[in-house]
């Protein structure tokens, strides 16, 4: 996939686990969207480290992003509600 182009998925994650925001090799991306059903955690990983950026107690979205992933370091939504839930993201393809 070339620079610009949309990036996006969207999983049902069950209680506790985490969607994982993470370009494979050297690409890099460009998040701009988190979309999500209920209760969750957004946290910023290197793989050994991770850091609460915000949490959210109701469905919604965190818009308007500019949050950078590559291999290295990368976005985790944990789902803290009590049921499997959605959660997505778009973004943009950086670099390849």
């Amino acid at each position: 996939m070339p620079v610009g182009d949309v990036v996006a998925n969207m999983s049902l994650v069950t209680t506790g686990s985490f969607l994982t925001i993470q370009p494979a090799g050297t690409v890099g991306w460009t998040i701009h969207n988190i979309i999500h059903e209920g209760d969750v955690e957004l946290y910023f990983s290197d793989g050994t480290n991770d850091v609460k950026i915000d949490a959210d107690a109701v469905g919604g979205y965190w818009g308007w992003l500019e949050l950078e992933v590559n291999i290295s370091y990368y976005l985790k939504v944990k789902n803290t509600n009590a049921s499997s839930k959605r959660i997505g993201y778009t973004g943009k393809i950086t670099n390849v």
